[in-house]
């Protein structure tokens, strides 16, 4: 509370036309007493102007190598900074010698570390071999449509841009490693948001850092957003504080609201702990099951994995032995006794590592559906009729997953004369 000396003076500096700049929330009653004004961060237009005065203060003085298309390429990379964060780097290229076109790079680099000092919001580095996801045929052709409509201009129109998918399912079947390929597909930034970090010991903090991430979010679309294992963070059933009750309140909003380019990946193993507004359509745009893989996808996942760590595709006989022995695998339970053949072909050569040996490590890897049934069983049964499903549309359910009296709905996929059924129960 301001006494009357204080806001006398306040009124003094008013009159005399003070201005108060400043990047941190301004105290709301100093705030009425003036006209505040929000100022936005430098678009790709105005970064490459920034960028491209700074660079000809230079020239003459250090070499730069730098294109057009370079420049342009900088100012994509430096969107979502302040005009101060980004003379930074600048200066650096600058101060250490000539500027060469690969020196681009180092901007998105600048750009990485800006942003990894907020908590909860990390750069995700992705390979080109993310590119490729065994299975999951559903949810692999699904995105094409999603990313014409991410890099459509739709203005002049009542559309939003995409907002993502949840994915649901078993435990190492393929969900984390489906947002790196959306992202490696698209060729987007991965930026992961992890829930757990954005709870803090203090009132409203928690609140706070998930509103920075979500802004930053914004700022640096268009990206992939990549929230693993959402349940941790958005459950909260036995919370007595409200902060989960308060955080997936903000979560939704900005879901639902926010006119952004970032398509969020979330995923989730213990799917029934999460709150149930998160299902309702319009908050994502589709919910996808992930199943054990089937025949099929894990013919396809043991020729990715033995191509991988063995070099060469596996003979078609013990293709089929390994097809048959993996039965209840997952695609990283595949993954990992493949690894574990390529290991011993390393230390003992390839001559020890015949047809039988890969038969029998198969043989002796105990997957998760079989060390814990039963939580597989109670994520098979959950999802199996309530979600669209991620693998092949016609694949027959697995042991056990079929009930009497269980809900069936048809999968329709559109195609190029309109939708058409699949004939298969979903």
């Amino acid at each position: 509370m301001l006494d009357s000396a204080q806001r006398e003076s306040l009124v003094q500096l008013r009159a005399a036309g003070a201005e108060l700049i400043t990047d941190t929330p301004v105290w709301s009653g100093l705030l009425r007493l003036g006209m505040g004004l929000h100022l936005d961060l430098p678009d790709a237009e105005e970064m490459y102007a920034l960028i491209r005065g700074f660079l000809g203060d230079h020239h003459g003085l250090v070499r730069i190598d730098w294109t057009e298309q370079d420049t342009r390429r900088a100012a994509e990379f430096l969107v979502g900074i302040t005009e101060a964060e980004a003379v930074n780097p600048l200066a650096t290229l600058v101060a250490k010698g000539p500027v060469r076109r690969e020196d681009v790079r180092v901007l998105a680099q600048a750009e990485d570390r800006i942003f990894g000092n907020l908590a909860g919001l990390e750069r995700v580095q992705v390979k080109e071999r993310d590119r490729t996801v065994g299975g999951l045929t559903t949810l692999r052709t699904w995105p094409r449509d999603k990313r014409a409509l991410l890099e459509s201009d739709l203005r002049g129109t009542h559309l939003r841009p995409p907002r993502g998918v949840l994915l649901v399912g078993v435990p190492g079947c393929g969900k984390s490693l489906s947002a790196k390929a959306i992202s490696a597909e698209w060729r987007l930034p991965l930026y992961r948001l992890d829930l757990a970090s954005i709870l803090g010991k203090y009132v409203g903090s928690s609140e706070g850092r998930l509103r920075d991430a979500l802004e930053t979010a914004d700022r640096v679309s268009p990206c992939v957003l990549w929230i693993d294992e959402i349940e941790k963070g958005l459950a909260g059933q036995n919370d007595s504080t409200g902060v989960n009750r308060r955080l997936v309140g903000q979560f939704l909003f900005w879901l639902q609201e926010s006119g952004s380019r970032a398509f969020v990946v979330a995923t989730a193993n213990d799917v029934q702990s999460l709150p149930p507004e998160l299902f309702r359509k319009g908050r994502f745009d589709e919910l996808f099951f992930v199943d054990l893989p089937d025949d099929d996808d894990r013919r396809e996942i043991i020729t990715l994995y033995h191509r991988r760590y063995l070099g060469t595709d596996p003979e078609e006989g013990l293709l089929d032995a390994l097809t048959e022995a993996s039965a209840g695998f997952s695609g990283a339970d595949i993954e990992s006794t493949l690894h574990d053949v390529g290991a011993a072909r390393h230390i003992r050569g390839e001559a020890a590592v015949t047809p039988d040996f890969v038969r029998s490590v198969f043989a002796n890897t105990m997957p998760l559906s079989r060390t814990n049934p039963e939580q597989i069983e109670a994520i098979r049964a959950w999802g199996q009729h309530r979600a669209i499903p991620a693998g092949t549309p016609s694949a027959a359910p697995g042991p056990g997953a079929e009930r009497a009296g269980s809900p069936r709905r048809r999968l329709v996929l559109p195609g190029p004369d309109g939708p058409s059924d699949s004939g298969t129960p979903a």
